[in-house]
């Protein structure tokens, strides 16, 4: 079973490789001598290091306290989320999943081995509580596909203790910088380790896009990246991740879809409906989470004298079961050859896009071109939304002009980099809408929420008053909704990009 662990840690070099004295430094009142532990890990990767470009690091080491699988997550500079799991002699199946979503079907083969000599400090308080762990690291790092070679350095990592301040470390990097140390150039060994054993590659500049086709591939391949970034967080239950990789779903459908001017359908519409698929499972969990935190918030609200009945504790139950079972089909969603199969499709169109012949041409004419036409749709089911009487039928208009008004959104983005101000007032503009728009669908779902809720309740033979009045008031949210609906559209007019 794989624990994780949030570590923030900092790297230096010195020209002497010594670690000056810390007592005294942050509240550091002793620095205790933790003797010399020998570390041997082996790092694994794809052939071409797909885990490695993406900042990823994958080890199995032996020696010290921790020896296991250790995958490390980059969270920010100095911090990384990492992943552990016991020694076995192949990847465990736990680490495997969270990086599947990058190596897909190819070999995890060893790349580096590195062996370090870690000479280990503890800076403790007056307590005797730790603070962080100071180290003097000699490495030795040797490449094992035969494409390489070794190299050796000494650098000194100063890790914060579990639940430590961040504060601690400026101060403790205000002393190393006072005695000549500096901060490394490299941000983890594994990186240290490829540019100095690899063999020295000629470096290209990436093209910035020019014609139409190329700026909808860049929209397309950052969702693609965004997706296969988001893979492991979603396994994890990462707060926000499934929402992010929902977004990142729809936006690359949305691009497939308003710019068939520009990419061929015939090769575009069959990823189109596999990201549609995606984003209906990604939805299960997401709109769960909304509906939860919408009522808990709506029932917070409440004064105590009118929550009648176990209403809190059956709205907990309900949220927790769903999301278990949610959480627990999504991840066999993620492990399922069909999207491992949209994965590899969307990597074979931006390999070799099906470019029509606007896709050639500048991108102003062929992108505004395809953003007003998804405008025009938007104005159309508003228009209709606001003619109907309140009810299903409106509920319904309403939630449909908001998906084209998100693909709008999306399609506007994409063309900002070209078009610039009129696409970015566009997308602000759509985003207002789908605000609005998605807190009258938010009140449409809760009301069902509440209806079933209360079934329930009143089987078991609760009172349901409690109920009544979040409907009540949720219905009332919605009724602003469509009051707001005719200023906003109004204020938003029919702007769209040149």
């Amino acid at each position: 079973m794989a624990d994780e662990k949030r570590e923030i840690e900092r790297k230096y070099e010195s020209d002497d490789s010594g670690l000056p004295d810390l007592t005294g430094v942050g509240g550091v009142a002793s620095v205790l001598d933790k003797g010399v532990v020998d570390l041997d890990a082996t790092y694994y990767d794809t052939v071409d290091e797909r885990l490695a470009t993406a900042s990823l690091t994958l080890r199995r080491r032996t020696g010290g306290a921790d020896a296991g699988w250790h995958l490390k997550f980059p969270v920010a500079p100095g911090v990384r989320d990492e992943i552990r799991a016991p020694l076995s002699d192949t990847v465990p199946d736990e680490i495997a999943a969270l990086v599947r979503s990058r190596v897909r079907d190819d070999e995890l083969i060893p790349l580096v081995r590195l062996r370090s000599a870690r000479d280990v400090r503890h800076l403790v308080d007056a307590d005797g509580t730790l603070l962080a762990e100071a180290s003097v690291d000699t490495v030795t790092a040797e490449r094992l596909n035969g494409k390489g070679g070794a190299a050796q350095w000494t650098e000194i990592e100063v890790e914060l203790a579990d639940d430590g301040d961040p504060a601690f470390l400026d101060q403790v990097e205000k002393r190393l910088r006072k005695s000549g140390v500096r901060p490394s150039r490299s941000p983890s060994k594994l990186a240290r380790a490829l540019d100095q054993t690899a063999p020295r590659r000629r470096r290209t500049k990436s093209a910035q896009p020019v014609t139409a086709g190329d700026h909808v591939l860049a929209y397309l391949r950052a969702q693609r990246d965004a997706l296969v970034e988001l893979d492991p967080a979603v396994r994890r239950d990462v707060p926000d991740s499934v929402h992010r990789m929902r977004v990142a779903t729809r936006r690359a459908r949305s691009t497939l879809r308003t710019f068939r001017n520009v990419l061929d359908r015939g090769a575009t519409d069959p990823l189109v409906a596999e990201l549609k698929w995606l984003a209906g499972e990604l939805g299960i969990d997401r709109d769960q989470e909304v509906l939860a935190d919408r009522l808990t918030k709506a029932l917070d609200a409440v004064p105590p004298a009118l929550v009648t009945g176990p209403v809190r504790e059956r709205l907990t139950g309900w949220a927790e079961a769903r999301h278990r079972g949610a959480h627990s089909h999504l991840t066999g969603v993620l492990d399922s050859r069909r999207y491992l199969t949209l994965l590899d499709g969307l990597d074979r169109l931006l390999a070799d896009p099906p470019l029509r012949k606007a896709g050639g041409k500048k991108p102003r004419k062929a992108l505004g071109k395809a953003v007003r036409k998804d405008l025009a749709k938007v104005s159309g089911l508003v228009e209709q939304s606001m003619e109907l009487p309140p009810g299903e039928d409106r509920d319904h208009a309403l939630h449909e002009a908001r998906k084209k008004a998100k693909r709008t959104r999306y399609a506007a983005e994409a063309a900002t980099p070209a078009i610039g101000g009129p696409a970015r007032s566009l997308a602000k503009s759509m985003k207002s809408l789908t605000s609005l728009l998605g807190e009258h669908q938010d009140s449409v779902m809760a009301r069902h929420t509440l209806r079933e809720l209360s079934a329930v309740a009143h089987a078991a033979g609760e009172d349901t008053f409690t109920y009544g009045l979040l409907y009540g008031r949720q219905e009332a949210r919605a009724a602003r909704t469509e009051e707001d609906l005719p200023g906003l559209w109004k204020k938003i007019g029919s702007s769209s990009p040149g």
